[in-house]
């Protein structure tokens, strides 16, 4: 009797444990607003606006992602749409980059759909074409950025997200090719490995909803993986902000500006952490462009600051095995930097200068 007590317990315990662990992120936001309620009354409020509004502005897309997914899982249709991506990789890769150029997601907004592209069974590369490519630029920043920092400046930006979408897509089908990124998204995602290997599953039936299997199957999904999503874009809309708050764009802009040897490089690195809104930072990579930042130097604080940032990063975690994580940052430090040298040569190139 007493060891089934003992067992009991034991059970209940590891229960509570994999419950607190479920419901640890949506704890720290709720004692995140707590303790800004008690020191910054003001900021708690603002911070609490902030989140909602982005919560409402992104639930479209999460709602379509994450219904996407689902109904490709219950639909059975993740080993089809594998297959399909699989057979063409190369031509995956460059659609994949050329429709995330021109969408119109930001470096969080994109996670949803990402996740529900990997639930679906598209391979690793062609969702990181996608991934990268599609905060750097879509056709109403090209249409702002022209008044504000020319057309050269446009171009190269549109130029870096396909060519960056492209290489990030090319790298990662090489290194699967060396055995890695076979399990790509984190339990309770949703996803299995995403890679090229074929998952077995029932026969596809598009109609979900003519089976009362493929209807549950359906609603389970879409809810364990919308509440994952939403308790990490959650967490991150309240740090973005603070940090919109806190550390303004400006000031974040103005430590890496003049002409410095390191600009370039000291852009990156200050812009992959720091957010900044892609619209916001039209205007101030002009003024600082004027003030004496190499055009070099703007290039990748805007693209380091588009593709990732602590809130994205943060989204990116959620869904993402370690791995790819820390694979994704590099792409981006990495691209950016890439992008940012790449331009300013040509610059100085036309210029008569050189490097």
């Amino acid at each position: 009797m007493t060891a089934w007590v003992r067992t009991l317990s034991e059970l209940d315990l590891l229960w509570t444990r994999r419950q607190l662990r479920a419901h640890v992120v949506w704890l720290v936001s709720l004692a995140l607003l707590l303790v800004l309620a008690a020191t910054v009354p003001r900021q708690a409020l603002e911070s609490l606006r902030f989140t909602l509004e982005s919560l409402l502005w992104i639930a479209p897309f999460l709602a379509l992602s994450v219904g996407t997914a689902a109904w490709l899982k219950a639909a059975g249709a993740d080993s089809l749409i594998a297959g399909v991506v699989s057979r063409a990789p190369v031509i995956a890769i460059a659609f994949a980059a050329l429709l995330g150029a021109f969408s119109p997601f930001c470096s969080c907004g994109v996670v949803p759909l990402v996740a529900a592209l990997l639930a679906a069974g598209v391979p690793l590369p062609a969702v990181m074409a996608f991934w990268v490519a599609s905060p750097i630029m879509d056709p109403e920043m090209f249409l702002l950025t022209l008044p504000v920092l020319g057309l050269d400046f446009a171009l190269a930006k549109t130029a870096s997200a396909l060519l960056l979408g492209s290489l990030a897509g090319f790298a990662t089908l090489g290194l699967q090719r060396f055995g890695l990124f076979r399990q790509v998204l984190r339990d309770g995602v949703g996803g299995g490995c995403a890679t090229s290997r074929l998952r077995q599953g029932p026969q596809v039936q598009w109609a979900v909803w003519r089976e009362p299997q493929r209807r549950a199957q359906f609603g389970r999904e879409a809810l364990r993986v919308g509440l994952f999503l939403a308790k990490w874009l959650t967490l991150a809309f309240l740090i973005e902000s603070l940090m919109v708050a806190w550390l303004p764009a400006d000031m974040v802009a103005a430590s890496v500006g003049g002409d410095r040897p390191w600009a370039i490089a000291l852009a990156a690195t200050v812009g992959a952490p720091a957010y900044v809104n892609g619209y916001a930072a039209i205007p101030l990579a002009g003024e600082l462009i004027n003030a004496g930042m190499v055009p070099g130097a703007a290039l990748a604080f805007m693209l380091a600051g588009g593709m990732t940032s602590i809130p994205a990063a943060m989204a990116v975690w959620a869904v993402a095995q370690r791995g790819v994580f820390f694979w994704y940052l590099l792409i981006v430090f990495a691209g950016a930097m890439l992008a940012g040298y790449s331009y300013q040569g040509l610059v100085l190139l036309r210029a008569g200068g050189a490097l």
